[in-house]
């Protein structure tokens, strides 16, 4: 089934970016390199909440992250503040815990209707199937931006 493939690449991909937790430390996470516009942590923060926007806002379901959450890393946004150890904690697990929630929600039936739009990018999504696909996309363009961003802290 298709949907079982677009679970395992978002979760390999998530565990990618669980690894960036053990190999830097919190000054690291949270160092704009000159040049860029964010850091690794805004980066991790932008794909959790991406993901919640695409999946459950796109499905006019709440999503599980508190929406200050929300705020500080929807599109549109850059890092305005030291991310503490805590708040790094709190990123790290929702890292997972977000995709457990969602394919329980998927099995369960709770994904009915898909509000079709237009990404900020300019890709179409016309059903969740959709939006399934270009988060995986979408989180592989930010592990690009990640891997150029530690060659510089």
């Amino acid at each position: 089934m298709e949907i079982e493939f677009l679970f395992k690449a978002w979760k390999t991909s998530r565990n990618l970016y669980l690894e960036y937790f053990d190999k830097f430390t919190l000054e690291q996470l949270n160092k704009i390199p000159q040049g860029f516009n964010n850091n690794l942590i805004w980066n991790i923060g932008h794909v959790i909440v991406a993901q919640q926007a695409l999946i459950y806002k796109g499905t006019s379901l709440s999503g599980h992250i508190p929406d200050e959450l929300f705020d500080m890393y929807k599109p549109g946004t850059k890092p305005t503040k030291v991310v503490s150890k805590s708040e790094i904690e709190e990123l790290r697990g929702l890292l997972t815990s977000v995709i457990e929630k969602t394919e329980e929600d998927f099995y369960n039936g709770n994904f009915k209707i898909y509000n079709e739009r237009k990404t900020g990018t300019g890709f179409h999504l016309s059903s969740l199937m959709d939006a399934f696909e270009f988060n995986n996309y979408h989180e592989g363009l930010h592990l690009g931006h990640m891997m150029c961003i530690k060659k510089f802290i």
